[in-house]
């Protein structure tokens, strides 16, 4: 885990929820930093910069691609 590097940043839990499913449905290791600590305390996240999705650098492409269709919900047939 000491190699996996950050890629994205959320605010709050619950931003992440539909991520993790596709990440495990693609059978990408990750790991969300700071994920306990805010579901306790969640005004704490500017405080300890948020919660960081770490991936190994070899999925980096695949991860980045799986983000850019969550951010790009409408897609036009």
């Amino acid at each position: 885990m000491e190699s996996f590097k950050t890629i994205a940043v959320f605010n709050y839990q619950h931003e992440t929820v539909v991520l993790k499913h596709l990440l495990e449905q693609e059978e990408i290791p990750y790991f969300f930093e700071n994920e306990m600590t805010l579901s306790v305390m969640p005004l704490y996240s500017n405080a300890l910069g948020g919660i960081k999705l770490k991936v190994h650098p070899e999925d980096f492409e695949q991860v980045q691609q799986i983000l850019d269709n969550l951010n790009n919900p409408l897609k036009i047939v």
